[in-house]
């Protein structure tokens, strides 16, 4: 099979992957387990490349699949704004990676979690 089960049913699976794609690109690091992280990067690399897209079809399958969450974003001019995480996928991070031709994400390894053991790892945006 080409992807991991997570433990868990198809649509516990699918809302697990939209959040963590909406909090990797709210947050732009957060620390989960392994596993989960390697099925992340593939979700994350999709939805920044529609971002790179930008035209409306592009914004409207990433709109299918990010949660609709509210960030917290500050300007050039240091002003603090309130926009949507998609809002921030398209003008935000997509343009940073206009030149680059994919691997939008780092996976650093940190050591087993403390109550079961599972390998932790933090994947953040390059």
């Amino acid at each position: 099979m080409g992807y991991r089960k997570l433990g868990r049913t198809s649509s516990q699976r699918k809302a697990l992957l939209r959040d963590l794609t909406t909090d990797l690109i709210i947050n732009e690091r957060i620390e989960t387990t392994e596993a989960r992280a390697k099925e992340l990067r593939s979700t994350v690399e999709k939805m920044i490349t529609l971002g790179k897209r930008g035209d409306l079809h592009a914004r409207r399958q990433a709109a299918a699949y990010i949660r609709r969450e509210l960030v917290a974003t500050t300007d050039a001019e240091g002003n603090e704004n309130t926009v949507f995480a998609l809002q921030k996928l398209f003008d935000d991070v997509a343009p940073r990676y206009a030149e680059r031709q994919g691997g939008y994400t780092r996976i650093l390894k940190v050591g087993p979690r403390r109550g079961d053991g599972a390998p932790v790892v933090v994947i953040e945006l390059v």
